[in-house]
């Protein structure tokens, strides 16, 4: 038995209780999570945004140590430090054979496996694959990919979706050349993220946007050079900060239609608009035919930074380890699994960094 948050049903208040987790079996990894992140994904899972089966164990970015292995795993063993790695690559399906494996067709069908049960027997699903709102958890093998040496498990956390979404926005997507100019819309964790990247990279002016004037220091901190609170100027006021052009590259990590179209109408002509945020079916974002035409900007959707963990993992691992990368200043507040719901409350106002529950 370990304590769990379980979503009973979609739109249900999370449960803390018990469940009854069992060994691994062949090709799995049971796994004592040190940290999991509360991410807007999650929020989107017990709303409705995004579907999942229910009742579920949600927690898709999380860190720990190897309990046991079942038959047939051999790149990790007991005592070992995982990063949790919920979009797991099939290396079969066509966008895999394309190297695209953040767009892999067959990444979330473990999320329908039955993983454990509740006190009652109640066959529980494990959200986004991993169910790292646990103590423990069970996962395939392709889901846990060795903590970076030097990077502490609290950290390395952070890294199975902010920091790899963030890096993967900047590097991936927009492909963030040095002295190009980056406007960010939302402070969030992956925001946060966001903006250490685009430091990173070299850009020149960092502008963050937020309706919050309380994530202004947050921002400059992870390297903004500026901050604009959202309003309806919001575009002309990132024109006047970037010589009147726009951005080079906008990304947008909120996932609203009106914070999307502000993006794109930041971005200078012939810029990158890249959207990490995600939003509802009922976000519908309009363009007419003309200014397509005559702005000639990219718009862009981006999956997990469209990045591939297991390259991508020691190359932020690395970052970390010289400074450039700090995992630790995304988060704003530590929590225990009781903390989860009032996350979920902070996110929808608008408040904080990551929420990090800490086992």
């Amino acid at each position: 038995m370990i304590r769990a948050a379980v979503l009973p049903a979609v739109g249900s208040p999370l449960e803390i209780t018990g469940i009854c987790l069992p060994e691994p079996g062949p090709g799995q990894v049971r796994v004592r999570l040190a940290a999991a992140g509360v991410c807007h994904s999650d929020l989107s899972l017990s709303n409705g945004t995004m579907r999942v089966p229910v009742p579920a164990v949600l927690g898709h970015e999380g860190a720990g140590t190897v309990v046991s292995v079942g038959e047939g795993v051999t790149h990790v063993a007991p005592g070992d430090g995982v990063v949790l790695n919920w979009a797991p690559s099939c290396g079969a399906c066509h966008h895999c054979g394309l190297g695209e494996v953040w767009l892999c067709a067959n990444a979330l069908t473990g999320a329908a496996n039955v993983y454990a049960r509740t006190e009652d027997g109640t066959a529980l699903h494990p959200g986004l694959n991993v169910a790292a709102f646990a103590e423990e958890t069970v996962v395939a093998a392709a889901c846990v990919l060795p903590a970076p040496d030097g990077v502490p498990l609290t950290d390395a956390a952070l890294l199975g979706c902010a920091v790899l979404t963030g890096w993967g926005a900047v590097h991936h997507s927009a492909r963030v050349r040095a002295g190009e100019s980056v406007a960010v819309f939302g402070v969030g964790g992956v925001g946060l993220a966001t903006l250490q990247a685009a430091r990173v990279a070299g850009a020149s002016t960092i502008v963050a946007v937020d309706v919050s004037p309380e994530k202004e220091a947050l921002a400059r901190a992870a390297g903004a050079t500026d901050y604009v609170l959202a309003s309806e100027t919001t575009a002309k006021e990132i024109r006047r900060l970037t010589g009147g052009h726009g951005a080079d590259v906008s990304v947008e990590c909120v996932g609203r239609a009106t914070t999307i179209r502000t993006a794109w109408e930041a971005t200078r002509r012939g810029g990158r608009t890249t959207v990490v945020g995600i939003g509802g079916k009922d976000q519908q974002v309009t363009f007419n035919a003309l200014e397509i035409f005559h702005w000639g900007r990219t718009l862009s959707g981006c999956v997990y930074g469209n990045s591939d963990p297991a390259r991508d993992l020691p190359v932020l691992a690395e970052h970390i380890r010289a400074g450039r990368l700090d995992p630790g200043a995304l988060v704003t507040e530590r929590i225990t699994l009781e903390g989860i719901p009032v996350a979920f409350e902070n996110m929808l106002a608008g408040k904080g960094g990551r929420a990090l529950v800490v086992f």
